[in-house]
């Protein structure tokens, strides 16, 4: 874990480095509803060992960091505002920026569940970022993606009513205002598949989609 300063706050942060000489692309990972966990560890491991410099922030340091249980974390993360995301994200960012062993002009950011949503809004954000991945996360206002610069991904679940019910309005505002947006609807799993791995086939050939976007548009 690594300890980033932001104004009077630290921000607490999961870093992950490839095994390679030549700096890396970073990849910024935003975790679920229930704040830091194994599994944003686990992917964070996974982006190194694919090749990314990988960091991920517990977006709860201000409140002491992610709680035991999952129940308070998602009371938590209910009270955030956006604004204050924003920042430490974009400390996050600037922290990575600064790592000897990365490429600053080439950071994405990827999100689950929440954090899907959080990584869609923060492109709307960051006109740095050159890639950004929404892995079943609810897309951000329309006007909002209009300052989209980077390009993106989304990688959502067949059985997710909730989520899948706002694509007709991303597919809208990503064909008016000329956003370079792709997504797929993989079949016969739920919200979270790429945790709870419920058709590991899926979640790996989704995963491969991930690895594929971000060489694509990271690496190059």
């Amino acid at each position: 874990y690594v300890k980033i300063p932001n104004g009077r706050d630290t921000i607490t942060a999961y870093l992950a480095y490839p095994e390679r000489k030549d700096p890396a692309p970073a990849v910024v990972v935003i975790h679920e509803i229930f704040g830091m966990s194994d599994f944003i560890r686990q992917t964070a491991e996974q982006l190194a060992k694919d090749g990314f410099v990988a960091i991920a922030p517990d977006l709860l340091s201000r409140r002491g960091g992610t709680p035991a249980s999952g129940d308070s974390a998602r009371k938590l993360i209910a009270q955030l505002d956006t604004d204050t995301l924003t920042k430490d994200l974009d400390a996050t960012v600037a922290y990575a920026k600064r790592l000897k062993a990365v490429r600053p002009d080439r950071v994405g950011v990827i999100g689950f569940c929440w954090g899907g949503g959080q990584s869609f809004r923060y492109a709307t954000n960051n006109p740095s970022l050159r890639a950004f991945v929404v892995c079943y996360g609810p897309g951000p206002e329309a006007m909002a993606i209009a300052r989209i610069r980077a390009k993106g991904l989304g990688v959502y679940a067949e059985n997710d009513a909730r989520i899948d019910a706002g694509l007709a309005e991303v597919d809208a505002a990503v064909r008016t205002y000329h956003k370079d947006y792709r997504y797929s609807i993989y079949p016969g799993v739920g919200h979270g598949f790429l945790r709870t791995r419920e058709k590991p086939e899926v979640a790996d050939s989704a995963w491969g989609h991930v690895i594929r976007f971000f060489r694509e548009t990271l690496e190059r």
